[in-house]
């Protein structure tokens, strides 16, 4: 028996005026999902516990099947094990955002979260210089992909409250600065970014080039270590993980899992969706379970990008979710868990708790009746509800 996850992260949302009431799991063109929620096991699951923000880092640990209420400390800690940072029992981690901010109205406004989807390269090299200007025994940089990089507080603080920057997409950064024990030594970096970056010639480069200059860090998602158990110890499989993104591959290290990186594969719209489905069917060859992550879904929906959304929902489903289905075939026996984490409302810009729609699919030949497709609406009317959701796991290996 082979078990697969294939994980469009963001794709589930609300009903948008814009086309006329549907989601954009409705609107999309999603044959290989349809086909699977027609014939497998539909339903909704609830991957954020309640009291917990909806982020990636929770709900992500829920579709690998861990509870998080048992094992979660922080976003950035999972980010460092896939970066080969080790961290230490004092060293808190914080996840190091890329952002460009714009002056209006007297204001710092929080423009773009990513600064432009910056490249790694570029990323690369405004990290690295802060490493040699602010980097010492107290705090370390740590390069990581595109605008996702990487702090280390070394004997740092936890009681702090910060919020994650896309979030808070064209509001003032005023009322969203950290606070709490040690915060004002992280403004006090975050002003500084903004100096460095400011005189750094990649800044007039990538304007002169019509590109976003990154101008400023965004500090959050901070946390310690966490302990957890290997995930052929839960559930006694081998099994890789697929994905361009830290947080993804850092669950993964923790779970003892393998990690598969592939060349191209960005986190975005253009992603090496191909890659990454072949790079499934060739792990399936050697291990029970694989686990194939795309981004792109919930990076159009933080953009607010309704017509990037659904173009990386339909490359999803053709090039990853069709490629499995058919790629599967030769190994006789399999499951397929197909999801969301959380959904990504393209009008909210940001995460929200409600539960995601998921369909289990095990090869089933026979068309259920009463079923449209892959959507929220349908995965409600089957009334069956998976909560907590790193149950959704359990139900997949069929315990």
């Amino acid at each position: 028996m082979k078990y697969v996850v294939l994980l469009g992260d963001g794709m589930s949302d609300q009903p948008v005026g814009a086309l006329e009431g549907k989601t954009p799991l409705q609107a999309a063109k999603t044959p290989n999902m349809d086909f699977m929620a027609k014939r497998g096991t539909l339903g909704l699951a609830h991957t954020v516990p309640q009291g917990y923000a909806p982020g990636s880092d929770v709900a992500n640990l829920s579709m690998f099947g861990y509870n998080p209420v048992d094992c979660y400390t922080g976003r950035s800690p999972l980010e460092a094990a896939s970066m080969g940072v080790s961290l230490g029992p004092d060293d808190v981690a914080f996840r190091l955002n890329l952002v460009h901010l714009e002056a209006r109205g007297g204001k710092l406004i929080m423009e773009d979260y990513s600064a432009g989807h910056i490249s790694s390269a570029d990323g690369r090299e405004l990290v690295e210089e802060l490493q040699r200007q602010l980097g010492n025994e107290e705090f370390s940089f740590h390069p990581g992909v595109s605008y996702r990089h990487l702090m280390v507080w070394h004997g740092g603080r936890t009681q702090i409250k910060m919020t994650p920057p896309h979030d808070i997409s064209g509001q003032s950064i005023t009322e969203h600065m950290p606070t709490g024990e040690g915060a004002d030594k992280l403004i006090y970096l975050m002003n500084s970014s903004q100096m460095i970056f400011h005189n750094h010639p990649q800044y007039k480069r990538r304007a002169a080039a019509g590109e976003v200059p990154a101008n400023s860090i965004w500090l959050w998602g901070h946390g310690k270590a966490p302990a957890m158990d290997t995930f052929d110890a839960r559930f006694g499989l081998t099994g890789a993980v697929i994905s361009a993104v830290d947080l993804i591959k850092g669950i993964g290290v923790y779970a003892g899992l393998d990690i598969i990186n592939v060349p191209g594969a960005t986190g975005y719209l253009d992603t090496n969706f191909d890659g990454k489905a072949q790079a499934a069917i060739d792990a399936l060859k050697t291990h029970d379970f694989v686990f194939v992550h795309v981004e792109a879904p919930d990076e159009a929906s933080h953009s607010g990008k309704l017509a990037d959304k659904i173009e990386a929902i339909e490359l999803f489903d053709e090039k990853v979710v069709g490629a499995v289905l058919q790629g599967v075939k030769q190994f006789g026996d399999y499951r397929i868990l197909c999801a969301p984490d959380h959904p990504t409302p393209i009008t909210l810009m940001t995460h929200s708790s409600d539960p995601v729609p998921f369909v289990i699919y095990a090869g089933e030949e026979k068309e259920k009746a009463g079923v449209a497709g892959y959507d929220e609406a349908s995965a409600a009317a089957t009334g069956l509800k998976v909560e907590p959701g790193y149950k959704l796991m359990e139900m997949l290996l069929g315990r």
